[in-house]
């Protein structure tokens, strides 16, 4: 009879724990480290940033650091990019101790995960490795010499060897994204083309672009200031194990509150970080007409 009634006390504590250890908070703790790497750029990355950190955060996927480097120069700056799952590059300034530099590249030959924002692709133009695990870059005399223009021509991807600088934009206006791979995890599900915000269309950018997988497009307008091509703004690269989203866009807050940067964004985060992407697409996205920006 006592060991029955034992039983019948120790029923209802049994289903506490129970429910607490099924409970959504308990099962939606974020996995994933991510850093963000800010400090020098010739962009609002004191903005820019804590967006960013929202945008990663509000996944449940990520918790996130911030190593902000020194204002000038870099020495001492030694982030432990190992300790992560993906680390965002809004960063576009001195040069890093060499310590650092072999760190970050043995960090993503090992199988790190790299998110380039931006302006991050302006950064360390004679650094080999990182121009290799960036794809593209542009600026800083950059020319030739660095790697071919990438190209989305006829329904081709285009190594363009033609001579010219590296890097440059028209004014900002408001331009048409193309999906041109729509079975890629990061772009599989959005709409074929999407309206993006007012922003600077990165343009002429050359580099290595090795194992590079362009994901979009869009038309840099000769009227607004652009080249007449249609230039890559949504790419990946395959550097060792580790696995690079790279987007052109985003230059100020206003951009990073895009409906279709923040989703690509999310989406190529988590990619870099697994290799996969679990999260749904939001109902409301941009369409070919018409952009929407977050609140």
């Amino acid at each position: 009879m006592r060991s029955v009634m034992m039983r019948l006390l120790l029923l209802p504590l049994l289903a506490i724990i129970f429910a607490v250890n099924l409970s959504p908070t308990a099962a939606a703790e974020p996995k994933l480290k991510a850093l963000i790497v800010d400090g020098q750029n010739n962009h609002n990355w004191r903005g820019t940033t804590p967006e960013l950190k929202k945008l990663l955060e509000e996944t449940g996927l990520f918790t996130v650091d911030v190593s902000t480097s020194p204002s000038k120069g870099s020495e001492g700056f030694r982030p432990n990019f190992a300790s992560y799952h993906v680390v965002v590059l809004n960063y576009n300034g001195a040069e890093w101790p060499k310590e650092t530099q072999e760190d970050f590249v043995n960090y993503v030959k090992n199988g790190g995960g790299v998110v380039v924002y931006h302006a991050a692709n302006n950064a360390f133009p004679k650094w080999r490795e990182y121009n290799e695990i960036i794809g593209l870059g542009g600026w800083g005399g950059r020319t030739e010499k660095d790697g071919p223009y990438i190209r989305y021509r006829d329904g081709q991807i285009v190594r363009d060897e033609t001579p010219g600088r590296g890097g440059s934009h028209g004014k900002q206006h408001e331009y048409l994204v193309t999906t041109i791979d729509s079975e890629h995890p990061i772009t599989k599900g959005l709409p074929k083309q999407w309206l993006h915000v007012a922003d600077e269309l990165y343009d002429r950018l050359r580099g290595p672009a090795q194992n590079l997988t362009v994901l979009c497009t869009a038309f840099s307008d000769k009227a607004t200031g652009g080249t007449g091509e249609h230039e890559p703004v949504l790419f990946t690269v395959q550097y060792g194990k580790g696995r690079v989203f790279h987007t052109v866009m985003g230059h100020d807050v206003k951009q990073v509150k895009c409906v279709g940067f923040a989703v690509t964004f999310q989406r190529g985060a988590e990619w870099a970080a697994t290799g996969k992407v679990t999260q749904p697409l939001p109902t409301a996205m941009p369409t070919a007409e018409k952009t929407l920006s977050r609140d």
